[in-house]
């Protein structure tokens, strides 16, 4: 099994990246761990409070839980992965089945944060983007799917998103063995590291 993790800061264009590798791959051969299900569940804390919470920064995340079903996938078990509601802060009484694969694709912005986690991708992958633009995509996808107003998304984007980005994920490039600029526009980058993977799993058939 050939796991990579694929990091990047918020808007940067890691799905992007991830749903074309995906379109390379033998769909059967490929599934993808996003760092978003892994979110603690909030369920303690008042609906008003849970709204106030910083998504980029570590402690938000279970670590621990997305590590052992890593392990799980890797020793060749199916697992239950968590579903998280940005909407509640909630995580839902329902998992999403998830059977092993020659590939997994880890996606999120913090999955480099965690030294236990990086030590598990045999590729590590930071997909990067001007603010401007990551800016851009999160204004966008927050209104869309998240139901926020332009000012909430600005409000937060200061207040939590931009020094969060600076102190946790723009530090953890250093840990990347590829570099993507540009984020899924890179046709040349995605290509590089679509190839590294065929190359993997031909070595291994």
């Amino acid at each position: 099994m050939l796991i990579v993790g694929i990091a990047g800061g918020t808007g940067s264009g890691k799905t992007t990246v991830v749903r074309k590798v995906m379109e390379k791959l033998p769909r059967e051969q490929v599934i993808v761990i996003p760092q978003d299900a892994y979110y603690k569940d909030n369920g303690h804390i008042p609906l008003e409070e849970r709204q106030k919470i910083n998504f980029d920064h570590p402690d938000s995340l279970e670590f621990t839980l997305l590590i052992e079903q890593l392990q799980r996938l890797k020793e060749g078990h199916t697992i239950e992965m968590p579903i998280y509601s940005y909407l509640t802060c909630l995580r839902s009484k329902e998992t999403i089945t998830v059977n092993p694969a020659r590939v997994v694709l880890v996606e999120g912005i913090m999955i480099l944060c965690d030294s236990r986690l990086r030590e598990m991708f045999d590729i590590k992958v930071f997909v990067d983007a001007d603010a401007d633009d990551r800016l851009g995509r999160v204004i966008q996808r927050d209104i869309v799917e998240r139901g926020r107003s332009v000012m909430m998304v600005l409000e937060r984007y200061h207040e939590t998103v931009k020094p969060s980005h600076l102190q946790f994920i723009e530090p953890t490039k250093r840990y990347a063995d590829i570099i993507i600029p540009r984020g899924g526009d890179n046709q040349v980058g995605v290509g590089i590291l679509v190839s590294i993977i065929e190359k993997h799993l031909l070595e291994e058939s």
